[in-house]
């Protein structure tokens, strides 16, 4: 029964047998010797035949031929199982290649005996319980039990040989161990960066791993799917998609945007731009570059205009407000303009108004006033004052833009100013002189009561003919006379009343020839 037979499995590696010199003729290769190495799997795959299972199950020595001792015949085994080709085998690393490189057969030949073994001179005998091939019926089943008996006591009676054989097994076992483990983390995946595509096998157990042994750097702008953090299978897809600066002006407002588009027309469906009848200051297939790049973007509005008594609505997507009415097809004459100003930008569902303007300029000659100085007068009494200078108006010549917006007279506009002749300003002398107490010989008559028969005691009051004034009716040469300034009705009531009483002095009641008698009364 063969390995796989019994066991239910391809058999694993075996090394291979040494080839000895002249065993092609006994074994039928003819004279072109054995096969190769690379075949000789084919032929020493199977070396169950000749070996007893049952020594196996009781614990007996191994049929095996000793490195370093004497060559010995090994019964013809059964055809090697191949060995499974995992999904990688076309790689550099696959297992198989590693198997080779490291086969024992090497050192089995490197340790060469200097004398044969009288035994491995003896043609090989097969069993015909487990050969099948053509050559199977020439050897007895009794010969081949004899032999593998003679070679369990020379087995026995030399340990050293399984103490040779010992390293040879654990580097065996070691290299079948590590293939295992290297199957075993080994994992094909997809690689996608930027949108390019690459497989490749990798022992990373997450995806930060694996774009780190790849040399993928990922910013804060940047994608990953799965996470960095995400596990690692074989079979598995990892995306990276790198982050691009957009300097976006949309609508006139301008910002500073991310994107993981490669294209224009990705960028602007990634931020949500509806881009339907859009300007755009770049083609939609442009490719943006890591670095990033500037795109201006005017969305298509409606604008409604109110021109000459009606409303036009408009699509535009048009950068000014001259530029809408271009497209609405409504031309500016002469001053005419808008309700806003034509250079900014139209907004959707706005409504501006077309002003019509017609306008002419008017030329008027106008005043200028004049200034009026005060200065203090030591020689006056108190609360007299004197106009020394009389002030003259100016004249100036101004020029005034009359508009009417829509038939509508709006405000003059002051466009420019000449002066023709200026103001002279206005002196008034100001008294600061104390007025005495009284007057000798008329301070004990009834002032009061003259005063009141004159004008009803009113200080400023003035004739129908303006000749006489204040409250005792002084001529303007009578009351310089007795030293006043100005207009009588000017000076405060006491100065009036010391002026009055000097008068009385000097010509007596004459002056008040009706009243005067209310100054004994």
């Amino acid at each position: 029964m063969s390995h796989s037979q019994r066991y239910g499995y391809a058999p694993s590696y075996e090394p291979p047998q040494a080839y000895l010199p002249g065993d092609h003729e006994t074994q039928g290769y003819g004279p072109y010797g054995p096969p190769d190495e690379a075949q000789v799997y084919d032929t020493y795959a199977a070396v169950r035949a000749a070996r007893s299972y049952d020594a196996y199950e009781s614990h007996a020595p191994y049929e095996v031929h000793e490195p370093c001792g004497v060559h010995e015949r090994y019964d013809v085994h059964e055809p090697y199982a191949a060995y499974p080709e995992p999904s990688y085998a076309a790689r550099s690393y696959a297992p198989t290649t590693q198997i080779q490189s490291y086969a024992p057969t090497t050192h089995i030949q490197s340790y060469a005996p200097e004398q044969p073994d009288p035994v491995a001179a003896e043609p090989p005998s097969y069993d015909p319980g487990t050969d099948t091939g053509d050559r199977a019926g020439s050897r007895t089943a009794g010969r081949a039990a004899a032999r593998r008996a003679a070679r369990r006591k020379r087995f026995a009676d030399r340990p050293d040989g399984l103490l040779r054989l010992v390293p040879q097994a654990l580097v065996v076992a070691c290299l079948a161990g590590g293939t295992t483990a290297f199957v075993a983390h080994d994992k094909a995946v997809r690689l996608s960066v930027d949108g390019d595509p690459r497989r490749l096998h990798t022992f990373a157990g997450d995806v930060g791993e694996l774009l780190a042994a790849e040399g993928v750097p990922v910013g804060p702008h940047d994608i990953v799917a799965p996470g960095a953090d995400a596990p690692l299978t074989s079979g598995d897809e990892v995306a990276v998609r790198y982050g691009r600066p957009v300097v976006l002006t949309l609508d006139g407002h301008r910002r500073r945007v991310w994107t993981t588009a490669r294209t224009v027309e990705g960028a602007l469906r990634q931020l949500g731009v509806r881009a339907e009848g859009a300007y755009l200051s770049a083609s939609r297939s442009r490719p943006i570059a890591r670095h990033g790049m500037e795109l201006a973007v005017r969305t298509e509005r409606t604008v409604t205009f109110m021109a000459d008594g009606r409303a036009r609505s408009v699509r535009t997507n048009a950068a000014t407000v001259r530029a809408a009415l271009d497209q609405a097809g409504i031309r500016l004459r002469g001053e005419d303009t808008a309700s806003v100003p034509l250079d900014s930008f139209p907004r959707e569902g706005q409504t501006i108004s077309v002003l019509r303007v017609t306008g002419s300029r008017e030329v008027r000659d106008e005043a200028i006033d004049f200034q009026t100085q005060r200065v203090d007068d030591p020689t006056l009494f108190k609360g007299t004052e004197s106009v020394v200078q009389p002030g003259r108006p100016g004249v100036r010549r101004v020029t005034y833009q009359l508009r009417t917006v829509n038939g509508v007279r709006q405000r003059p506009r002051l466009l420019r100013q000449e002066v023709l002749r200026p103001s002279r300003p206005e002196v008034v002398h100001v008294g600061t002189k104390a007025v005495p107490a009284g007057v000798a010989g008329a301070d004990h008559l009834n002032w009061q009561g003259l005063a009141q028969c004159e004008t009803g005691g009113r200080a400023d009051a003035v004739d129908a003919s303006g000749t006489y004034g204040g409250l005792y009716q002084f001529d303007r040469p009578t009351w310089h006379s007795l030293g006043g300034s100005g207009a009588p009705q000017d000076a405060p009531p006491e100065e009036q009343t010391y002026r009055a009483k000097k008068l009385y002095v000097s010509r007596g009641a004459s002056p008040w020839p009706v009243c005067g008698r209310k100054l004994h009364e």
